[in-house]
């Protein structure tokens, strides 16, 4: 089998919800490497919180796709080093947001990677953080934002949102009530196609795996391609719609099946 670019999502598909990490996943995950595959990890988290999966898979990516894509890293020596950096002005999104949901609480991240955030962020990794008020928010370009709700249900959480007319900045939706803002058409997709080019590798050699609604547009050109996108047993219908096939759940060891496939395979 020619060698695959492998774009692996974090949350829900390599780890799990209280980011332990199964030993079979991480075991296929080091077993495609060595037979010759590409794995890069495409997340929409940090560049520190993704740099340091890889560590804990004990693998070495040639390229990280970071906070949704609008970070994109690649290995120079013993560091990542950015190669592609997008960032947008977030007031006007920002604003928007907080009208809608006056009781949200909300961050965010630079291109350095600080971030900033308001009373009530919680669940979030925030080393490189500091507490602001919500207007010292309107003042740096943004890599990423992100906006949490937890008196909304996920449904009611989603309603709200997209009624809010958001425009100028690509937004996700995750399980719980949080919002994940990138800039305007800057997604998983685009970072991966970064990776693609820089590797020479066509759309129909990747293989992708997620399982977040911040998946669908990596699904979607992966698909397009003629490639493999695969949904994890967990994502939500529309993210499975978006894919190509449907693996088990992250309980199940979902990834660990799709890539001890490929290993048969070979």
């Amino acid at each position: 089998m020619e060698p695959l670019l492998i774009g692996l999502d974090i949350d829900g598909t390599v780890v799990h919800e209280d980011d332990s990490l199964s030993p079979r996943v991480a075991d296929a995950v080091r077993r495609v490497v060595e037979a010759g595959h590409v794995v890069v990890l495409a997340t929409g988290r940090s560049q520190a919180t993704t740099e340091s999966t890889a560590v804990r898979l004990g693998i070495e990516p040639s390229h990280l796709v970071s906070a949704n894509g609008a970070l994109v890293l690649a290995r120079r020596g013993d560091a990542y080093e950015p190669v592609h950096v997008e960032t947008f002005d977030p007031s006007d999104a920002l604003r928007t947001i907080a009208q809608g949901l006056p009781t949200g609480s909300f961050m965010v991240e630079d291109a350095t990677g600080h971030r900033r955030y308001t009373d009530g962020m919680v669940d979030w990794n925030l080393d490189v953080a500091e507490r602001v008020e919500f207007e010292d928010l309107l003042e740096v370009p943004a890599l990423r934002v992100v906006v949490m709700s937890p008196d909304h249900e996920v449904d009611e959480f989603l309603e709200i949102v997209e009624g809010m007319g958001l425009h100028k900045v690509s937004y996700a939706i995750g399980y719980s009530s949080w919002l994940d803002i990138a800039p305007e058409g800057v997604n998983k997709a685009t970072g991966l196609a970064h990776v693609a080019e820089d590797l020479g590798i066509p759309r129909d050699r990747i293989l992708v795996v997620g399982d977040g609604r911040n998946d669908i547009e990596m699904f979607e050109w992966v698909a397009e391609g003629g490639g493999r996108a695969v949904a994890m047993g967990q994502a939500p219908d529309e993210v499975k719609a978006a894919a190509t096939e449907v693996t088990a759940d992250v309980q199940g060891d979902g990834l660990a099946l799709v890539l001890e496939g490929l290993l048969v395979r070979a």
